[in-house]
């Protein structure tokens, strides 16, 4: 049996659009709510998120039991970093801070098995492989690993088309708040400079044949990105749209109830 199909990659190459959902808060009962709310992928923040690979694992088994793709957000380039979200199960990597097309060639390595690669040898015993199940997994893997990469930098920029042009690259994924602090606007993602950046980014993307990815969580940042054709655009967050809706509830209620702010 081989390794099972990758519905985002086939996306991705193809240039057809989705959307999804950033998860940060490492549960997997909101990874499987998530899962269920129309959403074509979730991304996994093992980057920022409080995440070790229990809890990672954990969301990757919430997620395609709610039929839900999921990208794994791994920490670091880090070559045993990646073998290990990939033995997880994770068919979608998202690898931030890529800066060089030699970076870039890495990663892709790092995702394949020898001889195209690097990635250590050793799924049959882990979930990947329906821990034993798919007899043909390590030869047919390969094909069915998604790689995007983020570029965040004044660098990276510089490396677009380089690093959008590395085979084995699905997707470039533009990160607007780190982006905007190498740009010295920290905080200010939406700065007309930051802005017009993004956009050329984008445009050197798609002449490389290549899907682009953002992320934006009001209806204007969706207008935009539609306008431009962004592949693959995450639109909320779980932390996020919990605390905001708390925030919301805490003040309607106390306006409505008429009590006051200790």
């Amino acid at each position: 049996m081989p390794a099972p199909e990758n519905r985002l990659k086939q996306d991705l190459t193809a240039g057809r659009k989705s959307f999804g959902a950033w998860l940060n808060l490492g549960s997997g009962p909101v990874a499987e709510m998530a899962a269920g709310s129309g959403f074509d992928w979730c991304v996994i923040d093992g980057e920022h998120g409080p995440f070790d690979v229990t809890v990672i694992r954990d969301q990757l088994i919430a997620l395609r039991a709610g039929g839900c793709d999921a990208v794994v957000r791994v920490p670091t380039d880090a070559r045993w970093v990646i073998k290990q979200v990939l033995d997880l199960g994770a068919q979608s990597i998202l690898v931030p801070m890529v800066d060089t097309a030699e970076q870039a060639r890495a990663v892709v390595a790092a995702t394949r098995y020898p001889p195209k690669g690097t990635r250590g040898v050793g799924a049959s015993v882990a979930r990947a492989s329906g821990y034993g199940g798919y007899s043909d997994y390590t030869r047919t893997a390969d094909q069915q690993i998604a790689v995007i990469v983020q570029v965040e930098t004044r660098e990276a920029l510089r490396n677009i088309d380089a690093i959008a042009g590395v085979d084995g690259v699905d997707a470039v994924f533009i990160g607007p708040a780190d982006l905007a602090a190498d740009m010295g606007y920290l905080g200010q993602n939406t700065a007309p400079a930051v802005t017009e950046a993004i956009d050329q980014a984008i445009k050197r993307i798609h002449a490389a044949g290549k899907a682009s990815g953002f992320i934006g969580m009001a209806p204007d940042n969706w207008a935009w990105a539609a306008a431009r054709d962004v592949t693959f655009m995450a639109v909320t967050c779980d932390l996020v749209a919990l605390a905001n809706t708390l925030r919301h509830q805490a003040q309607q209620a106390r306006e409505t109830m008429g009590i006051t702010s200790r």
